[in-house]
């Protein structure tokens, strides 16, 4: 799935939660949406250790 048709997916759920016009399921909503936030911000990082290491091997001469 693209991430920005995440993101807006996600503001438009978030907002209609907030407004009260949910029709339910929102804890699996809710579970879902923390869920992609976890793992979007595991892969954010992963992509900023492996960029901190690979900067530390070219430091060391490695």
């Amino acid at each position: 799935m693209d991430i920005q048709t995440l993101t807006v997916w996600i503001r438009g759920r978030y907002a209609a939660l907030r407004a009260g016009k949910d029709a339910g399921q929102t804890s699996t909503e809710l579970a879902v949406i923390a869920g992609a936030l976890l793992v979007g911000a595991g892969l954010l990082v992963l992509a900023i250790r492996t960029k901190l290491l690979e900067k530390i091997g070219i430091i060391n001469g490695g």
